[in-house]
């Protein structure tokens, strides 16, 4: 399996609002399988489908190489939704493979509940909370166009701004592929 460039900030398609899975036949598994590589390769805990180029609604989630997070299996979400988010909110510090070396506090619900399909096409409605809650938000977020700079207090996105036009001139050192520029 391929290791993907991951787009990052700046690229058009981060966005764009995704588009829904159809059907999950061979070619959206083979795009799965790609993003847990791509995932794994770059030490990231979450992908979305966007950030590998794909306009599709997906995203993989694998928490279980965090301390204390280890009994969480890999998860495909395919066009998933939230329907539930709790009024109890935690800040908590953020990165994003898109946004390579950048940090920020991201205010999140702390609870959510969630409906997708998996890989068999099956309807699947979970509850999760702490990290998963977020990782799932985050990698939510890329589905509807939105990355931590959209999420941050006004002064935080104001004082990101250096790093930002660093990352959209690619003018970052990491050790995983990033598209060219567009």
């Amino acid at each position: 399996m391929p290791i993907v460039p991951i787009t990052i900030y700046g690229d058009k398609i981060l966005r764009k609002t995704t588009k829904p899975v159809d059907a999950v036949d061979d070619e959206v598994i083979r795009d799965i399988q790609n993003m847990f590589e791509t995932m794994r390769y770059a030490n990231g805990i979450g992908l979305a489908a966007n950030q590998v180029n794909l306009d599709k609604s997906i995203f993989v989630i694998d928490i279980s190489p965090v301390e204390g997070y280890e009994n969480i299996k890999p998860v495909v979400m395919i066009n998933p939704e939230i329907v539930e988010e709790s009024e109890e909110r935690i800040i908590m510090e953020e990165g994003c493979l898109s946004l390579p070396n950048l940090r920020a506090d991201v205010e999140r619900s702390e609870i959510i509940k969630v409906r997708y399909l998996d890989t068999d096409e099956e309807i699947q409605e979970i509850e999760a909370g702490d990290l998963f809650a977020r990782v799932i938000l985050h990698e939510y977020d890329h589905l509807i166009g939105k990355m931590i700079p959209d999420r941050v207090e006004p002064g935080m996105k104001k004082r990101l701004q250096k790093e930002l036009i660093k990352i959209m001139k690619r003018d970052v050192d990491i050790d995983y592929p990033i598209t060219q520029r567009n």
